[in-house]
Protein backbone atom coordinates (compact mmCIF):
# COMPACT_ATOMS: atom_id res chain seq x y z
CA UNK A 1 0.00 0.00 0.00
CA UNK A 2 1.05 3.30 -0.68
CA UNK A 3 1.48 6.33 1.38
CA UNK A 4 2.26 8.93 -0.61
CA UNK A 5 -1.22 10.68 -0.59
CA UNK A 6 -0.49 11.50 -4.64
CA UNK A 7 -0.61 7.80 -5.71
CA UNK A 8 -4.18 7.36 -3.83
CA UNK A 9 -7.41 7.42 -4.74
CA UNK A 10 -10.54 8.33 -2.63
CA UNK A 11 -11.28 5.28 -1.22
CA UNK A 12 -7.60 4.45 -0.66
CA UNK A 13 -7.23 8.22 0.95
CA UNK A 14 -10.35 7.33 3.53
CA UNK A 15 -9.10 4.07 4.35
CA UNK A 16 -6.14 6.19 5.11
CA UNK A 17 -7.63 8.53 7.65
CA UNK A 18 -9.20 6.25 9.24
CA UNK A 19 -5.87 4.16 10.39
CA UNK A 20 -4.23 7.25 11.36
CA UNK A 21 -4.28 11.31 11.99
CA UNK A 22 -0.25 11.74 11.41
CA UNK A 23 1.05 13.22 8.23
CA UNK A 24 4.31 13.84 7.21
CA UNK A 25 4.50 17.42 4.58
CA UNK A 26 8.34 17.36 3.18
CA UNK A 27 9.60 20.49 1.62
CA UNK A 28 12.77 21.83 -0.08
CA UNK A 29 14.07 23.81 -2.74
CA UNK A 30 15.29 24.06 -6.43
CA UNK A 31 18.64 25.53 -6.51
CA UNK A 32 22.13 25.26 -7.52
CA UNK A 33 23.61 22.21 -5.76
CA UNK A 34 27.28 22.37 -7.15
CA UNK A 35 28.43 20.98 -10.67
CA UNK A 36 27.64 17.31 -9.38
CA UNK A 37 24.16 16.99 -8.41
CA UNK A 38 20.52 18.20 -8.98
CA UNK A 39 18.96 21.26 -8.60
CA UNK A 40 16.15 19.54 -6.73
CA UNK A 41 18.46 17.63 -4.12
CA UNK A 42 16.75 18.87 -1.09
CA UNK A 43 13.23 18.09 -1.73
CA UNK A 44 14.45 14.82 -3.54
CA UNK A 45 15.85 13.94 -0.38
CA UNK A 46 12.87 14.89 1.76
CA UNK A 47 10.63 13.20 -0.21
CA UNK A 48 12.64 9.70 0.03
CA UNK A 49 12.90 9.82 4.03
CA UNK A 50 9.88 10.83 4.54
CA UNK A 51 8.38 8.06 2.58
CA UNK A 52 10.88 5.69 4.88
CA UNK A 53 9.47 7.11 7.99
CA UNK A 54 6.09 6.79 6.96
CA UNK A 55 6.55 3.43 5.64
CA UNK A 56 7.92 2.23 9.47
CA UNK A 57 5.24 4.56 11.19
CA UNK A 58 2.05 4.11 8.38
CA UNK A 59 1.80 8.09 8.17
CA UNK A 60 0.50 10.01 5.31
CA UNK A 61 3.19 11.67 3.35
CA UNK A 62 1.25 14.71 2.50
CA UNK A 63 1.80 16.92 -0.58
CA UNK A 64 5.51 18.11 -1.46
CA UNK A 65 6.74 21.60 -1.19
CA UNK A 66 9.56 21.45 -3.94
CA UNK A 67 10.47 25.23 -4.31
CA UNK A 68 11.73 27.12 -0.97
CA UNK A 69 13.19 30.03 0.06
CA UNK A 70 16.25 29.81 -1.67
CA UNK A 71 18.07 33.60 -2.19
CA UNK A 72 21.06 33.08 -0.84
CA UNK A 73 21.73 30.83 -4.27
CA UNK A 74 19.58 32.99 -6.61
CA UNK A 75 22.63 33.81 -8.86
CA UNK A 76 22.90 29.91 -9.96
CA UNK A 77 21.72 28.78 -12.81
CA UNK A 78 18.40 26.97 -12.43
CA UNK A 79 17.88 28.53 -8.69
CA UNK A 80 13.77 29.61 -8.20
CA UNK A 81 12.58 30.83 -4.99
CA UNK A 82 9.25 32.46 -3.23
CA UNK A 83 8.28 34.93 -1.21
CA UNK A 84 8.37 34.12 2.91
CA UNK A 85 4.51 34.92 2.57
CA UNK A 86 3.56 33.01 -0.38
CA UNK A 87 5.70 30.24 0.87
CA UNK A 88 3.99 30.17 4.74
CA UNK A 89 0.21 30.93 3.13
CA UNK A 90 0.31 28.06 0.49
CA UNK A 91 2.00 25.67 3.69
CA UNK A 92 -0.88 26.88 5.71
CA UNK A 93 -3.32 26.08 2.95
CA UNK A 94 -2.15 22.37 2.89
CA UNK A 95 -2.15 22.00 6.67
CA UNK A 96 -5.92 23.82 6.61
CA UNK A 97 -6.71 20.93 4.21
CA UNK A 98 -5.27 18.31 5.65
CA UNK A 99 -6.31 19.31 9.46
CA UNK A 100 -10.28 19.46 7.73
CA UNK A 101 -9.54 15.55 6.87
CA UNK A 102 -8.72 14.56 10.10
CA UNK A 103 -5.39 14.98 10.51
CA UNK A 104 -3.89 16.23 13.94
CA UNK A 105 0.25 15.23 13.85
CA UNK A 106 2.12 17.28 11.54
CA UNK A 107 5.81 16.04 11.09
CA UNK A 108 7.44 18.37 8.75
CA UNK A 109 10.26 17.27 6.96
CA UNK A 110 12.07 20.07 5.88
CA UNK A 111 15.15 19.34 3.65
CA UNK A 112 16.06 23.12 2.89
CA UNK A 113 17.39 25.43 5.91
CA UNK A 114 16.03 28.75 4.09
CA UNK A 115 12.62 26.78 5.20
CA UNK A 116 13.33 26.30 8.82
CA UNK A 117 12.04 29.47 10.33
CA UNK A 118 9.06 29.98 8.42
CA UNK A 119 8.02 25.93 8.97
CA UNK A 120 8.41 27.01 12.66
CA UNK A 121 6.01 30.39 12.11
CA UNK A 122 3.52 28.05 11.20
CA UNK A 123 3.94 25.38 13.82
CA UNK A 124 3.93 28.14 16.32
CA UNK A 125 0.97 28.90 15.40
CA UNK A 126 -1.23 25.76 14.87
CA UNK A 127 0.60 25.39 18.65
CA UNK A 128 -1.49 28.36 19.65
CA UNK A 129 -4.55 28.20 17.80
CA UNK A 130 -4.82 24.45 17.84
CA UNK A 131 -4.33 23.22 21.06
CA UNK A 132 -5.00 19.13 20.22
CA UNK A 133 -2.97 19.05 17.64
CA UNK A 134 1.31 18.18 17.46
CA UNK A 135 3.56 19.75 15.19
CA UNK A 136 7.45 18.84 14.80
CA UNK A 137 9.82 19.41 12.38
CA UNK A 138 12.97 17.85 11.24
CA UNK A 139 15.11 19.78 9.89
CA UNK A 140 16.96 17.65 7.60
CA UNK A 141 20.55 18.08 7.12
CA UNK A 142 21.24 19.58 11.15
CA UNK A 143 19.41 16.55 11.85
CA UNK A 144 21.84 14.23 9.81
CA UNK A 145 24.96 16.52 10.97
CA UNK A 146 23.83 15.74 15.07
CA UNK A 147 23.78 11.89 13.68
CA UNK A 148 25.75 10.92 11.38
CA UNK A 149 28.65 9.39 14.21
CA UNK A 150 31.61 8.49 12.73
CA UNK A 151 30.47 7.76 9.49
CA UNK A 152 32.38 10.91 7.75
CA UNK A 153 36.02 11.18 6.76
CA UNK A 154 35.24 15.53 7.39
CA UNK A 155 34.29 17.02 9.95
CA UNK A 156 32.93 20.43 10.23
CA UNK A 157 31.45 22.06 7.30
CA UNK A 158 33.82 19.83 5.25
CA UNK A 159 31.64 17.33 6.09
CA UNK A 160 28.06 19.06 6.07
CA UNK A 161 28.92 22.08 3.81
CA UNK A 162 26.73 23.18 1.01
CA UNK A 163 26.81 19.58 -1.33
CA UNK A 164 29.66 18.34 0.63
CA UNK A 165 30.36 14.82 1.85
CA UNK A 166 27.31 14.24 3.74
CA UNK A 167 24.83 15.46 1.31
CA UNK A 168 26.68 13.83 -1.42
CA UNK A 169 27.30 10.05 0.55
CA UNK A 170 23.14 10.29 1.13
CA UNK A 171 22.38 11.18 -2.73
CA UNK A 172 24.41 8.40 -3.93
CA UNK A 173 22.51 6.13 -1.37
CA UNK A 174 19.26 7.24 -1.72
CA UNK A 175 19.35 8.35 -5.98
CA UNK A 176 22.45 7.49 -7.12
CA UNK A 177 21.52 7.73 -11.12
CA UNK A 178 21.32 11.68 -10.51
CA UNK A 179 24.95 11.93 -9.04
CA UNK A 180 27.71 12.91 -11.27
CA UNK A 181 30.81 12.01 -8.95
CA UNK A 182 33.30 13.27 -11.93
CA UNK A 183 32.36 16.67 -11.12
CA UNK A 184 32.26 16.38 -7.43
CA UNK A 185 35.56 19.00 -5.90
CA UNK A 186 36.69 20.02 -2.36
CA UNK A 187 36.26 23.53 -1.96
CA UNK A 188 37.69 25.00 1.42
CA UNK A 189 36.22 28.41 2.63
CA UNK A 190 38.34 31.37 3.17
CA UNK A 191 39.45 31.81 6.91
CA UNK A 192 36.86 34.95 6.96
CA UNK A 193 33.87 33.25 7.16
CA UNK A 194 35.09 30.33 10.01
CA UNK A 195 36.93 32.73 12.24
CA UNK A 196 36.07 33.52 15.90
CA UNK A 197 33.35 35.49 14.21
CA UNK A 198 31.34 32.52 12.99
CA UNK A 199 28.85 33.04 16.26
CA UNK A 200 27.92 35.82 14.60
CA UNK A 201 24.92 35.27 12.01
CA UNK A 202 25.72 36.92 8.56
CA UNK A 203 24.22 36.67 5.56
CA UNK A 204 26.08 36.33 2.32
CA UNK A 205 25.61 34.95 -1.30
CA UNK A 206 26.46 31.90 -1.04
CA UNK A 207 28.50 32.73 -4.69
CA UNK A 208 30.73 34.92 -2.55
CA UNK A 209 31.74 31.92 -0.78
CA UNK A 210 31.76 29.19 -3.36
CA UNK A 211 32.07 29.49 -7.56
CA UNK A 212 31.06 26.05 -7.73
CA UNK A 213 28.21 25.93 -4.82
CA UNK A 214 29.86 23.58 -2.88
CA UNK A 215 31.29 24.45 0.58
CA UNK A 216 33.17 21.44 1.56
CA UNK A 217 34.43 18.00 0.46
CA UNK A 218 31.80 16.15 -1.90
CA UNK A 219 34.97 13.99 -3.44
CA UNK A 220 34.94 11.89 -0.50
CA UNK A 221 31.42 10.94 -0.31
CA UNK A 222 30.17 7.67 -0.88
CA UNK A 223 27.12 5.06 -0.90
CA UNK A 224 28.35 3.64 2.33
CA UNK A 225 28.40 6.89 4.41
CA UNK A 226 24.46 7.35 2.97
CA UNK A 227 23.56 4.09 3.61
CA UNK A 228 24.71 4.78 7.59
CA UNK A 229 23.05 8.26 7.67
CA UNK A 230 19.68 7.86 6.54
CA UNK A 231 19.46 4.52 8.22
CA UNK A 232 20.50 6.06 11.60
CA UNK A 233 18.65 9.17 10.85
CA UNK A 234 15.44 7.29 9.99
CA UNK A 235 15.39 5.24 13.41
CA UNK A 236 15.92 8.03 15.47
CA UNK A 237 12.68 9.64 13.98
CA UNK A 238 10.50 6.67 14.44
CA UNK A 239 11.82 6.18 18.16
CA UNK A 240 10.71 10.02 18.66
CA UNK A 241 7.46 9.29 16.96
CA UNK A 242 6.80 5.97 18.83
CA UNK A 243 7.51 7.65 22.17
CA UNK A 244 5.92 11.01 21.54
CA UNK A 245 3.17 11.24 19.00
Amino acid sequence: MTHKLREMSLVEFKRCTETTDMVIIPTGAIEGYGPHMPLGTDIIVAEAIAKKVADMIGALVGPSIDVGESSILRTFPGSMMVSEEHFKGYVRDICESLRGWGFKKFLFMTGHAGNVSLIDCICKEYRDKYPEMQTIQVDWWRFAMANSGDFLDNTGYMAHGHASECGTSVMLYLRPELVDMKQAIRHELEEKYYNSFADIIQYIPLNKMSASGIIGDATSATVEKGEKIVEACVSKIVKFVAENF
